[in-house]
């Protein structure tokens, strides 16, 4: 079966940002979507380091090792660009400013529940600023793939992770579909033309209905 790539889930998730919004995009995968944007929708993308309207990756030669964002990967500043300090970074974050942060995740639960940090052998150190994320966007989307490399749901009936945040997640977007997360449980609007929707829901460890 052909899932979709990475790029494709950027892609997809850069499509239901609005023009004008405030947009943090976590560590890892969720920093593809600032390459996905169309050149005529103006969207201020955020980074906890202190970075406010940062554009897409620079092409290959031109990358400026002083201007990086949270996950230490090179980026570019679009005209009108700040650059503030992290205590007033997190103040954005933690006072309600972002409109939507796109997370990473290990796991999301059925009500919403956000785990994408762990205390195992390869542990990430500490929960970070994703809690604040999570807690401070108006809306936090979750962008990963459905299943673990060893083929275990990704979304699940409870979190077994340590929590980065509870009930917070709005959307979630997967290699194989796009998910809303509704207090009548999780609703799948779209999936790939390969997968039925009963296909979707044997790869799903938590109820979903259709959309």
């Amino acid at each position: 079966m052909t899932r979709l790539t990475r790029d494709q889930i950027a892609a997809r998730v850069a499509r239901d940002i609005p023009e004008g919004a405030f947009v943090n995009l976590g560590i890892g995968l969720p920093t593809l979507v600032g390459n996905h944007f169309p050149a005529d929708r103006e969207v201020f993308l955020h980074s906890e380091n202190g970075i406010l309207g940062m554009g897409p990756a620079p092409a290959p030669g031109d990358e400026d090792w002083d201007l990086i964002n949270a996950g230490k990967q090179p980026v570019t500043l679009r005209a009108g660009g700040a650059f503030f300090h992290h205590a007033d970074s997190f103040a954005m974050m933690r006072g309600g400013h972002l409109d939507i942060c796109v997370l990473g995740a290990f796991q999301v639960s059925r009500t919403g529940d956000l785990a994408n940090w762990h205390t195992g052998g390869d542990a990430i150190p500490a929960v970070g600023g994703a809690m604040d994320l999570a807690a401070g966007a108006k809306r936090v989307f979750i962008m990963m793939e459905h299943q673990t490399r060893t083929g275990e749901s990704k979304i699940v009936e409870r979190c077994t992770y340590p929590l980065t945040g509870v009930g917070c997640v709005s959307r979630i977007y997967t290699d194989v579909a796009v998910i809303d997360v509704t207090p009548q449980g999780l609703v799948a609007r779209e999936w790939i033309a390969a997968m039925s929707f009963d296909d979707l829901c044997a790869i799903t460890a938590a109820p979903l209905s259709r959309g």
